[in-house]
């Protein structure tokens, strides 16, 4: 069974900086790939990073680009989202989601796999 956990979501102010780590397991990912969305109430799901985890190539939505830094760990099957000059518009719950090799790295309905989430909130 494949399974992707989420951690290191929080509360935290305006300009500060976050880490989120996705642990994957169940199955092999190396020729997956895996991406981070997020959701804010009321809103639809929305693409901020991925990485293919063979060739280790990164993509960013505009929003986060240069604020955020997509990295994988291979040995431990674990992706981490480095999250730096937060604002409170980047509030949301924040999944991760494996997507098979020739996915559409932006689009959520190419991802097989996901997480329960974890909620960041950045207050101003």
């Amino acid at each position: 069974q494949v399974q992707l956990v989420e951690s290191g979501g929080g509360l935290v102010q305006a300009g500060g900086s976050l880490r989120l780590s996705c642990a994957a397991s169940g199955r092999t990912f190396s020729s997956y790939g895996m991406g981070w969305f997020r959701q804010a109430p009321g809103k639809e799901r929305e693409f901020v990073a991925a990485i293919n985890w063979s060739s280790g190539s990164t993509f960013y939505a505009d929003s986060v680009k240069g604020r955020f830094t997509i990295s994988r760990d291979n040995a431990k099957n674990t992706v981490h989202l480095q999250m730096n000059n937060l604002k409170p518009e980047d509030t949301a719950v924040y999944h991760c989601a494996a997507r098979p090799y020739g996915g559409r790295y932006y689009s959520s309905a190419d991802y097989d796999y996901w997480g329960q989430g974890t909620q960041v909130t950045v207050s101003s």
